[in-house]
């Protein structure tokens, strides 16, 4: 597929997703919105695809933010429509059924930070920055990101990041467990894919399932969390992979995956 604002290319199942506006710092305006939405909807509907790496363009920005020239002229209402109309596309690629690695190259501010927030994951590298600025223009986050960041880093980290509008480094985003990992600017794409194949090599149902079971269940009681993790746990028992692989372990080699 072509986008204007984004690039997408698949190697060897790896999905290489682009930010491509760096002229305005990888900025998420409406048309950036919708082709990132049909980029993932391709992406969850190719099989042949295992894993997404997720990045911006340049080495300034990950995403910095909505397009604040079309902020200036939303009303009520529309910034409704706008909140929603964000919150549904991130929400696709939080819930595409692969995992999506964010490699946060720069600035990850406002709608940018709150993209990264959906992925699976987060890898960042030493120069990036994270913050939600909402609250200088008059705004709250509305992308997610009062959501899930409290859901990531607790409330009381969430809150002060997000009343302050104060950026974050990447160590301290490490620390407070907003990245996964932090690593050299030089190797943020390779420390990703090399996630991103090892994830790849697993069976991709039981990678799926697995991201459903945390999903549904985060905020559950734990009853019922358990009441979904059984039954998804059991849905894989009756996959072809399940038995390719423990045949595999059992046999003392590597196994095939079929996806089914």
């Amino acid at each position: 597929m072509t986008f204007e604002n984004l690039l997408l290319e698949v190697r060897d199942g790896i999905a290489f997703l682009t930010l491509n506006r760096p002229k305005v710092l990888n900025a998420l305006n409406a048309a950036t919105l919708q082709e990132l939405q049909s980029a993932i909807s391709a992406v969850r509907d190719d099989a042949s695809i295992r894993a997404v790496l997720l990045t911006g363009a340049g080495e300034k920005a990950f995403a910095a933010g909505a397009d604040i020239q079309e902020l200036a002229q939303v009303d009520e209402a529309k910034g409704r429509e706008l909140a929603l109309r964000g919150q549904a596309v991130f929400r696709a690629v939080e819930t595409c059924g692969k995992p999506v690695i964010a490699c946060i190259n720069g600035f990850a501010l406002g709608g940018g930070c709150e993209l990264s927030l959906a992925c699976t994951l987060r890898i960042a590298s030493e120069t990036a920055k994270f913050g939600q600025p909402e609250v200088k223009l008059g705004l709250i986050p509305g992308y997610g990101g009062t959501q899930r960041l409290a859901r990531l880093v607790g409330k009381g980290v969430a809150l002060q990041m997000i009343l302050t509008g104060e950026m974050m480094t990447a160590a301290d985003a490490l620390r407070v467990g907003l990245v996964n990992e932090v690593v050299a600017p030089d190797q943020l794409l390779a420390r990703g894919e090399a996630i991103a194949r090892t994830i790849a090599s697993m069976a991709p149902l039981a990678v799926r399932y697995s991201m459903e079971a945390v999903d549904r269940g985060y905020d559950l009681p734990l009853e019922q969390a358990l009441a979904i993790e059984a039954s998804l746990f059991g849905k894989s028992c009756g996959t072809a992979d399940k038995a390719k692989g423990t045949a595999a372990f059992l046999a003392k080699r590597p196994p095939v995956w079929e996806g089914r």
